[in-house]
């Protein structure tokens, strides 16, 4: 497992253990984790994106302080924002992480999500078109997903 995997573990498990939002300083994580703040700073750059449904808030100075906050949707807000946010590309890593967003909202099934993953892959897309269709495919999916 790698820096960065390790780093995003434990956010996400301190974003479930406070409820949805956490403080932390970017120097005492990296001291604790035995890094540099740099990679504290790329792991929460990366992977804690308003795409996958994260609120940042950054102050200056001070050890570098960051808020990281889950974004609350209800099912057919977060739906839209998905919509809307995929553009005419998606690739395979950033579908997994909208799937593992829609699953935690409970919008999808874990098994559902493997069933799309599955559909979606780059094992079955044709190579030269792969992000395109795999972008409509889903954002076709979502549509489906809306609820009157």
């Amino acid at each position: 497992m790698s820096i960065s995997d390790i780093i995003e573990q434990m956010l996400i498990e301190m974003l479930g253990e406070s409820g949805g939002s956490v403080e932390i300083q970017r120097n005492t994580l990296a001291g604790k984790l035995n890094c540099v703040p740099s990679q504290i700073n790329y792991v929460i750059q990366t992977r804690f994106t308003p795409e996958r449904g994260y609120s940042i808030e950054s102050r200056r100075g001070g050890g570098g302080g960051v808020r990281i906050s889950r974004i609350s949707y209800d099912g057919n807000s977060y739906v839209m924002h998905l919509v809307n946010v995929v553009g005419s590309r998606l690739d395979f890593s950033e579908m997994t992480a909208f799937l593992r967003n829609l699953c935690d909202y409970g919008i999808l099934s874990r098994r559902e999500a493997r069933l799309v993953m599955a559909a979606l892959s780059d094992n079955v897309l044709p190579q030269r078109e792969r992000d395109a269709v795999r972008a409509a495919g889903f954002k076709n999916l979502l549509v489906s997903l809306i609820k009157e």
